[in-house]
């Protein structure tokens, strides 16, 4: 198989199209055509072609794996999971993910503390943040050393009050949707209660 052209594309990638006298392309970083040192004229063997394909998927998905890092906090199971969803083979993306945590980019304990720091400021409890870990793909052995890092939850909720109340006393029907309010955040009934009594002491208990 000869290689007959190597053409730019409007990719945001800037990948390059590569075409051969066989009538087939193939889209590939920049940096494959650099390692394999292609070039329009060169016989690429049968075998050569297998390395060729390997080479362009291996690229394919270490670029996205670290577009999709450079924007958002990872674990490295869940960084596999978009990877295969994306459209690279299981294996591309296995490597991808090997190939970040060792260059120390991808770490999933670090991961787990970002989304509990991330959770505390949305202003969320305890259980709405085990939601964003699981959600995460983080494993469930890092989940209680992240946890500990929570802030106690008491000025969370009054924080959650005083912007819902305004300075207002609240009555029957705001207190009952502020409660579920913040039961939805992921805060613990025992700790909205005692925050809601200090608007209604007569609150009953459930």
């Amino acid at each position: 198989m000869r290689l007959l052209a190597i053409e730019q594309t409007r990719s945001p990638q800037g990948k390059l199209r590569l075409r051969f006298d066989s009538g087939e392309a193939m889209l590939v970083l920049p940096a494959v055509v650099a390692d394999l040192s292609l070039r329009p004229g060169m016989d690429i063997p049968d075998a050569a072609r297998a390395s060729l394909e390997a080479a362009a998927g291996s690229a394919s998905a270490k670029e996205r794996a670290v577009r999709i890092l450079s924007a958002a906090t990872v674990s490295r199971a869940e960084l596999e999971h978009r990877l295969r969803q994306k459209g690279e083979s299981p294996e591309n993306a296995r490597q991808a993910v090997e190939w970040l945590a060792g260059l120390s980019l991808l770490d999933d304990e670090a991961a787990a503390r970002q989304i509990v720091r991330s959770g505390t400021a949305k202003g969320y409890g305890a259980a709405r943040i085990r939601q964003m870990l699981y959600a995460k793909h983080i494993p469930r052995e890092l989940w209680d050393e992240a946890l500990a890092e929570l802030p106690e939850q008491d000025d969370a909720i009054d924080a959650f009050l005083q912007k819902r109340f305004r300075g207002r006393q609240p009555d029957c029907t705001e207190i009952r949707r502020a409660a579920d309010a913040l039961l939805r955040r992921g805060h613990a009934w025992g700790d909205i209660r005692r925050a809601l009594e200090r608007y209604d002491p007569d609150l009953p208990e459930e």
